[in-house]
């Protein structure tokens, strides 16, 4: 996203995300309020809102980052190419470069923490995530090279990497932590690394259902 916009532009939404982070990460998210997210952004509280609907979106700042994630995934793929397969290789790409929407990042201990603090986040969360997926399965529908069903991929693929997700926030949570520069919480390197890995095979472990189906007999 650039930077350098005018004011009420990209520029101003950026900044005062990056003045929410540090204020959510000392104080949590129920006690921090708009007002002094503005404060803290130059900015006033209408402007805040104007970039912001909801005071839980300028928490989960990045979900526009997951929609375009979805989409590019589903219609930039080269020809020849099943949705299914393009959407995988996005979700293992984030993983691999351990960027803030894969849940790999140095402060998503600290996020994921803050989340299981708030009702009013767990709420946010489910309605962004049921979003993602109804947006998912319209873009799949919407799809000519898509032969699928497209609302039981979307299902299938949302609901299984939010499991995934879980997962792995209940280990980084279980980790040792320490305090980063930004006052997030963060997992050693050496857990780190061992939790991205088994993040990144459960990915894989969840396109082969999705593709080759769940063993009905174990």
């Amino acid at each position: 996203m650039p930077r350098t916009a005018p004011r009420g532009g990209p520029q101003t939404r950026v900044k005062i995300a990056e003045a929410a982070s540090p204020l959510f990460a000392e104080r949590g998210f129920d006690d921090v309020t708009v007002a002094e997210i503005a404060r803290a952004a130059g900015v006033s509280s209408v402007t805040v809102f104007k970039h912001f609907p909801r005071k839980e979106d300028l928490f989960f700042d990045r979900t526009i980052d997951a929609e375009e994630l979805l989409r590019d995934a589903v219609r930039g793929r080269a020809e020849g190419v099943a949705a299914v397969d393009a959407l995988r290789d996005a979700l293992l790409a984030i993983a691999d470069a351990r960027a803030p929407l894969s849940g790999l990042a140095h402060g998503s201990p600290g996020f994921y923490r803050t989340v299981a603090e708030s009702p009013a986040l767990q709420a946010r969360a489910l309605e962004i995530a049921a979003s993602l997926q109804a947006q998912l399965a319209a873009e799949l529908a919407a799809d000519a090279r898509f032969e699928g069903d497209a609302v039981l991929l979307a299902a299938f693929l949302l609901q299984g990497y939010a499991s995934v997700m879980v997962g792995t926030a209940k280990r980084l949570l279980a980790a040792d932590l320490q305090t980063g520069p930004d006052g997030f919480a963060i997992a050693t390197e050496r857990e780190t690394e061992t939790i991205a890995a088994d993040h990144r095979a459960r990915i894989e472990a969840l396109f082969a259902a999705i593709v080759e189906g769940v063993p009905a007999r174990g």
